[in-house]
């Protein structure tokens, strides 16, 4: 039997799924800054505050169909409830500080995924499973990062070709500045796909408890407070991976950081408005990967981008694992 919940015990939840989205943002802080930090263009205390404004307001621009696939596209609405809910955040918010702390940019939008399917699966099994929706998401591991790592390696040589005949200085110069753009424009991407996360979880939520009626939709309030969790979260700041993103993979000039930028924004705006949701680390890892690489191949270390890739690898059957306890737990105390 589906549990109903009590209002303060769905507040309780709901205050949950905030935090999840609290640490989403803190957590993949370094999405947006790492470049913009590395290049020392902004100091870092500076570059949350800007990146947590463009976080916030990321709802102004974008539709919320990454919210309509999270809370329908994934695991059947109709076989989702409190246990299910508690679960999959329990093993999105446990993953996220297992590689916060290691400093390991994991992603968090897997991690929900992944807590999501693990969660739904001990409930009803592979038929609670959404299979378009999910073969959506999968494929988008593989596409994302590759998309952020083409689009990159073509601006950069597109860049560079344009920039012929500049001097070092004043290219220094006019990518300085240009690094607000596009450092603003990841930042919108990253807060319009990833908050939405949040908002399909609340969602969803709210309609296995009759909130919303017999049709799903997502109310203007979910929105207002998860894009307020996320760029708390984003204010705060994950500097552990931060100095993974922004030094660790390549070394990075204001012209690299300007192409890794626009590069994994175009990517995360055109994955918004199509709704799928995407992880914003997997796109800007590729981004900062593909201006490496168009300088020259020795100058990204494989070592570490290959240590990356293998926790994109286990995040999602990792946060299902844990998602799985977590509804027995629920379901063994209710």
């Amino acid at each position: 039997m589906d549990v109903l919940l009590s209002p303060p015990g769905l507040i309780g939840l709901i205050i949950v799924a905030l935090i999840f989205d609290f640490l989403n943002g803190l957590h993949d802080a370094a999405n947006s800054i790492a470049t913009i930090v590395s290049t020392r263009v902004l100091r870092p205390r500076y570059a949350v505050i800007w990146a947590a404004f463009f976080n916030f307001i990321a709802f102004l621009f974008f539709g919320l169909h990454v919210a309509a696939t999270i809370g329908t596209g994934i695991v059947a609405a109709e076989i989702v409830d409190a246990a299910v809910i508690f679960g999959a955040l329990m093993g999105a918010i446990s993953w996220n500080l297992i590689t916060w702390w290691a400093g390991i940019p994991s992603s968090s939008s897997h991690a929900l995924i992944g807590g999501l399917v693990g969660a739904g699966v001990a409930k009803a099994g592979t038929g609670a499973l959404v299979w378009a929706g999910l073969a959506k998401t999968i494929a988008a591991i593989v596409l994302s990062p590759l998309a952020g790592f083409l689009l990159a390696l073509l601006l950069m040589l597109a860049v560079s070709w344009l920039m012929v005949r500049t001097t070092p200085h004043a290219v220094d110069v006019i990518f300085r500045t240009l690094q607000f753009v596009s450092a603003s424009m990841y930042s919108l991407g990253h807060g319009g796909n990833d908050a939405q996360k949040t908002m399909g979880i609340i969602a969803v939520l709210l309609f296995s408890q009759g909130y919303l009626g017999h049709d799903f939709y997502v109310p203007f309030w979910v929105v207002i407070v998860c894009q307020v969790a996320m760029g708390l979260g984003t204010l705060i700041g994950g500097w552990r991976i931060v100095h993974t993103m922004g030094s660790k993979i390549t070394r990075l000039t204001p012209m690299q950081g300007f192409c890794a930028e626009t590069g994994g924004a175009i990517s995360l705006f055109a994955a918004t408005w199509l709704g799928i949701p995407v992880s914003t680390t997997h796109t800007i890892t590729g981004a900062i990967i593909g201006v490496g690489a168009a300088r020259k191949v020795s100058a990204v270390r494989w070592n570490v981008a290959s240590n990356i890739v293998m926790a994109w690898v286990i995040t999602l059957p990792a946060a299902a694992l844990i998602a799985a306890v977590f509804y027995w737990l629920f379901e063994a105390i209710k």
